[in-house]
């Protein structure tokens, strides 16, 4: 599934309609098969953690697209004028043309259509934003740390990843931050101090979304297969100490069966 930057960075993309008029709309899910979104002036695509909030002003109403990628959705963006290409067509769900750019959101599992005054109804549920713009780095940290230290039985991995405490932080980032910080994924976490951990992960974030940077990449080597220390690399030996890095499931807690690394002799 997308993490948080990478969410951000596609809102940022779909910010090229920002300011454009809708010609023409094609909603091809069945709660929405008659939305009909044509005259609307589109006000901007915004981040909230995994999710996508697309503005519009549709003769003075004020509308949210609320979608979310999940494993298989995504958004592409044509020129001016293009049409969606043959091969990928049966895919759309959502069909918007510009005055500008076309979008299509394709194989997209969640596309709702509601007034944005309803946007908390699908977004309110979520933790801190970690890349969120408009709150500093000391305000996310007081509430991420809060959220946490209300869960102090918990495992780190499975707290980190639960988008009620923390808001975009993924499989990738949870177990690359764990190595970094030097913590067992599965310690308690009552038994670790979490502020350092959620200091890092706002500035790895950030970092990660910087306009022509190099993207996510925690050990500072973008050759292929060294972008992570643990993420992904089963048995092999950890790119600071040599040690055969470790790999299990994460068990009942989770229900998605997402996958945890770890290196037994740099996290302790």
């Amino acid at each position: 599934m997308p993490e948080g930057d990478t969410v951000h960075r596609l809102a940022r993309r779909l910010g090229v309609l920002t300011g454009t008029t809708v010609r023409g709309s094609d909603f091809r899910v069945p709660r929405h098969a008659t939305a009909d979104l044509t005259g609307a002036a589109v006000l901007g695509t915004t981040a909230r953690g995994k999710h996508l909030l697309t503005r519009f002003d549709h003769a003075g109403q004020a509308l949210t697209l609320h979608t979310h990628l999940r494993m298989d959705g995504e958004w592409t963006v044509l020129a001016a004028g293009r049409s969606l290409p043959r091969r990928v067509q049966a895919d759309a769900r959502v069909v918007l043309t510009t005055t500008g750019p076309t979008a299509a959101a394709l194989r997209m599992p969640v596309v709702e259509l509601l007034p944005t005054d309803a946007e908390e109804s699908v977004v309110g549920h979520l933790g801190p934003d970690l890349l969120d713009p408009g709150r500093s780095a000391d305000d996310l940290v007081a509430d991420a740390v809060g959220r946490l230290a209300a869960q102090p039985d918990r495992p780190l991995v499975t707290a980190l990843l639960d988008q009620r405490t923390v808001a975009g932080l993924g499989n990738v980032w949870v177990n690359e931050l764990c190595f970094l910080r030097g913590h067992l994924p599965r310690t308690p976490v009552g038994e670790v101090d979490p502020e350092p951990l959620v200091r890092l992960a706002i500035r790895a974030m950030r970092f990660a979304i910087a306009p022509g940077g190099p993207g996510r990449v925690t050990t500072g080597d973008t050759r292929p297969g060294r972008r992570y220390w643990v993420y992904g690399r089963t048995h092999q030996p950890c790119l600071r100490c040599g040690t055969a890095l470790l790999f299990s499931e994460q068990g009942s807690e989770d229900p998605e069966g997402r996958h945890t690394w770890w290196c037994p002799r740099c996290q302790t």
